[in-house]
């Protein structure tokens, strides 16, 4: 993991197309602004690994449903 310290206006950028700038800070948040190509999708960790385990959830059930 490559951990960086970035100040309220700073940005990285990852690889040549993405980039995130810090654009607050403040009541234990940061927010944070990304800019990339339309193809790159952004998700929260905690709503895509929700969306994952119900696609992976439908997925067994209809794979049960075909074997019963």
């Amino acid at each position: 993991m490559l951990i960086l310290s970035r100040k309220r206006g700073e940005s990285i950028m990852i690889g040549d197309d993405i980039e995130v700038q810090v654009l607050d800070i403040g009541d234990g948040k940061i927010r944070l602004g990304v800019t990339g190509p339309a193809w790159v999708t952004v998700h929260q960790r905690e709503r895509y690994e929700a969306r994952r385990r119900s696609e992976e959830g439908a997925a067994q059930a209809a794979t049960q449903e075909i074997l019963a």
